[in-house]
């Protein structure tokens, strides 16, 4: 497609002299590049489509990267990475050495911090703010914040200590789900219109001025004035959370209203203080499919633009777990299930539907989510607590202060485990082994296919101890013929090298192992099921073997691997021990297959570090 005015912006300043028809236009652009590229790489389409005529209007007002403009979360910021230099890379989102699809400093000066994960970004931003002012700059500093990330409990946090200062901060709510505070009235609408006139922002600042120069009785005449203008608006208003926080209100705008946008923008930038604007848009704006289901177009994966984006029938990871806490729901009425704002992702849709009163969706919220799951839990409740891996992350004080010191039965359901792919550093599962096998009295479990994981989650409902069960994202690999067991290890072969491994990538060693014995290698396959804490049997056992060769699709250190070494070299066991796993660092933006076969994790390099040829 011929992008005419897209292809010739190689920054925002070339958009700062269009006209509101040039600018319409231009947003119809953006929003075809982000549908054909999407739909050739997957990505976050409908919140980007919602934000396209606020990323412009931001643009237009605002001097980035000396303005600084922050998206929370950042899979907003397509159009803010179109308008920024890297129109002729957008082809490459999402992919190996291609653009991210978060905001991302290392890749553009535009974009001022990373944001993958909600609510961070007002913490984020203020503290930009901060060095701004401390720096004696006199920038500007904005937040784009979608209303999910107005759940998450951080975002308030910073806006408690954000509120009340002289600064050049201003907040932007992108609404498109939920009304945050409602105008009624024609007196309403008529004040409304006159607060987003400059007109009477200056005029506004003239009277306090001027009241302030008064002898004597100017200041305490002001303040009155201001008191009474206050208790107005708060009559009309039913003055709100953010201006209570000391934040001047505005809102809301129709967030699809170019001139609107820029005149209310405009405003903001005379204020000294910070400021919060309400802007409503539609989620998947311009694009039928998405407009009509938002929530499948989220996270989508290719698609074809004509047809939409289509299911392929093929069931998941996640569809399984959905399946199966119905079942045990239906059996047990203690059973119930905790999200935060990821029902959807989680599987756990069918599930809210038929066990309204048992399904728990906290919003994003995984500390709170943590805790409330103990909660649940020391009243003789059984709770699931689903969650991707990488959101796990943040709740890990609760889990060790709120849960594991009572040793609460808390069922950890972790999402997304090991490498999600194409959406980057920010959301692969790489750590959560890591961390949560530092936790006393934790039990972890990390089935390999469908049927293990419907047998752990059942076994799971008696459990009187805090476990985490962890499982990809994706489906299965069917054709083998491996029969799966109850066992918390299994032993496969008897040759006097030995592979041990755990989870998904359990089905590449098993391709390995029988490519080996093909090959005329005789090697023993350690298949772990129950991944912490290891067994005594286990470790006791691998002293007969020459070489072990651990492979784990986590972080190397304080990964299982690392734990097993440490109790081999405890127990004075000599073996010529290897751990392949993740050393130190984040994984990029790829295909799940290439960075298994980056980090060695595929069984053709299995198969090559078995015969010594990595």
């Amino acid at each position: 497609m011929e992008y005419k005015i897209l292809s010739k912006i190689s920054s925002p300043d070339d958009i700062k002299g269009f006209n509101i028809d040039e600018l319409n236009e231009l947003c119809a652009e953006l929003r075809q590049c982000m549908i054909q590229t999407v739909s050739a790489n997957g990505g976050h389409l409908a919140s980007n489509l919602g934000a396209v005529e606020l990323t412009v209007a931001l643009h237009k007002c605002f001097n980035s990267p000396n303005d600084t403009i922050l998206f929370d979360v950042g899979h907003q910021s397509y159009a803010h990475k179109l308008l920024t230099g890297r129109f002729d890379k957008f082809s490459t989102l999402r992919t190996e050495n291609g653009i991210s699809g978060f905001m991302r400093p290392d890749e553009s000066p535009h974009d001022p911090f990373i944001t993958g994960h909600s609510s961070n970004s007002v913490s984020a931003s203020y503290g930009i703010s901060k060095a701004k002012a401390l720096q004696g700059k006199n920038d500007y500093t904005i937040t784009v914040v979608g209303d999910g990330a107005m759940t998450g409990g951080m975002l308030y946090e910073a806006l408690n200590n954000a509120g009340n200062t002289k600064s050049n901060f201003i907040i932007i709510l992108n609404d498109n789900k939920m009304s945050i505070s409602r105008n009624v009235g024609s007196l309403s609408r008529h004040l409304k219109s006159i607060r987003h006139k400059k007109g009477y922002h200056r005029s506004k600042k003239a009277v306090k001025s001027f009241l302030n120069k008064i002898p004597l009785i100017g200041k305490p005449l002001a303040n009155c004035v201001l008191k009474i203008k206050a208790s107005l608006k708060r009559a009309v208003y039913k003055n709100n959370i953010f201006e209570t926080l000391g934040f001047e209100y505005y809102g809301p705008v129709d967030g699809h209203n170019l001139d609107d946008l820029i005149k209310i923008l405009e405003i903001a930038k005379q204020e000294n203080r910070p400021v919060f604007i309400h802007s409503v848009t539609t989620k998947g704006k311009g694009y039928s499919f998405a407009e009509a289901n938002p929530k499948i177009y989220h996270g989508v994966s290719s698609f074809d633009i004509n047809m939409g984006a289509q299911s392929n029938g093929v069931k998941s990871y996640s569809d399984i777990f959905g399946e199966t806490m119905c079942a045990l729901a239906k059996k047990d009425k203690k059973v119930c299930t905790i999200t935060a704002a990821m029902s959807e992702g989680t599987g756990l849709t069918e599930f809210a539907e038929k066990f309204k009163n048992r399904a728990f969706d906290v919003g994003i919220a995984e500390q709170h989510a943590a805790t409330f799951a103990a909660g649940l839990a020391i009243q003789g409740m059984k709770p699931y607590f689903a969650v991707y891996s990488t959101f796990l992350q943040r709740s890990f004080d609760q889990i060790l202060h709120d849960i594991a010191i009572l040793g609460l039965p808390v069922r950890l359901c972790v999402d997304r485990a090991g490498i999600v792919g194409e959406d980057g550093e920010t959301h692969q599962g790489i750590f959560d082994v890591a961390f949560l096998s530092s936790v006393p009295g934790m039990n972890i479990y990390s089935p390999c296919y469908f049927d293990e994981l419907r047998n752990v989650l059942k076994k799971s409902v008696d459990f009187d101890f805090p476990c985490a069960i962890r499982y990809p994202r994706g489906t299965e690999r069917v054709g083998n013929d491996y029969k799966i067991t109850d066992e918390a290890f299994d032993i496969i072969g008897g040759g006097k090298k030995a592979i041990i491994t755990y989870g998904r990538i359990f089905d590449n060693a098993y391709e390995a192992y029988k490519q080996l014995k093909s090959d005329g290698e005789e090697i023993t396959l350690i298949k772990l099921n129950k991944i912490y804490p290891l067994e005594k049997e286990l470790i006791d056992g691998l002293g007969k073997f020459e070489k072990v060769y651990f492979f784990e699709e986590g972080i190397k250190r304080g990964g299982i691997g690392e734990l097993l070494g440490s109790m081999l070299n405890e127990k004075k066991i000599k073996t010529d021990y290897k751990i392949f796993a993740i050393d130190n660092t984040f994984v990029k933006s790829a295909k799940v297959a290439d960075s298994l076969k980056k980090y060695h994790l595929d069984s053709e390099s299995m198969v090559k570090i078995i015969k010594g040829e990595i």
